[in-house]
Order: C-alpha cells, then structure tokens, then sequence
C-alpha cells in the first residue's frame, strides 16, 4: 500500500528521469528507499540510509537527474509512510512514529543534497557558463586609448 502510493504521488509529479527509467525500475528504487527506512527505524541505526543517499546521489547526478527530482522520490515516500501511521498508530505512539520517519528520511534528503551538490561544484555546471555572454568582449573594455 504504502509503495503503490508512492508510485502514484511520484507519477502524478511527471519527472524526467524517473519516467524514462520506467515502471518497473521506479517501483525498485522506492522499494529499496522503504526497506532502508524500515530497518533505520529498527535497528535505530542511519548508516546504511546514509551510504545509500551518498551512493543516490553519485548514480543520479551521473545520470542527469535533477536533484529536485530526487528529492521528490524521497518525499512522496514520506508522505504515504505519514499517511499510514497516522492512519494505524494510536495518537499516543504519533509524535515518535512520525519522528522517526521524519528524521531517517531528513537524513537522507540532506545527506543526498549535499552530496549531489558537492558533485555539482567540482564540476563545471553548463546552466553556470557565461562565457557566452561575453563573445566579442575580449580587449573591448580593456584596451589602451589612443591619444
């Protein structure tokens, strides 16, 4: 149930990338993210989110992913997981239920983000190249006047 929702809210959002890899490799990746979360919350234990948002965040900005994109695959994770618990839990187990999710799932979203931003700064991003504003402008502005 919670996977099928997450599908869904993840379609609904029409990205790129994850339309192009496909149903079947969509539904893979949301299964691995739910399963990391779900021992996260059992073990009481990040490090396997936090390798695995690390290794996200090399495969999908080699791949071309915006990291809004992947982002949102995260976030309609959290959505539905939030959905059913607050849906099955008791109010009096709420404020630890969705504590816990909040703060797997926040752990992998930073630590996706900054990782793919580390990524993107090494790297000479093209949406950052104004060489193109400036053709023509060499010795233009920097040339000796003559007299």
């Amino acid at each position: 149930m919670i996977l099928s929702e997450s599908f869904e809210g993840l379609a609904r959002c029409h990205l790129t990338r994850y339309e192009a890899a496909g149903a079947e490799e969509t539904q893979r990746r949301l299964a691995r993210l739910f399963a990391l979360l779900l021992d996260a919350v059992r073990e009481r234990d990040l490090e396997p989110v936090l390798t695995y948002a690390r290794e996200i965040a090399r495969q999908r900005y080699a791949e071309g992913f915006d990291l809004q994109e992947v982002q949102a695959a995260i976030n309609v994770l959290e959505e539905a997981v939030w959905r059913r618990i607050v849906k099955e839990i008791p109010p009096e187990g709420l404020a630890e239920a969705l504590g816990l999710v909040s703060t797997v799932l926040g752990v992998c979203k930073d630590t996706t983000a900054s990782s793919y931003v580390a990524l993107a700064t090494k790297q000479h991003a093209t949406s950052l190249d104004l060489t193109a504003l400036f053709r023509g402008t060499q010795n233009r502005f920097y040339t000796t006047p003559t007299d």
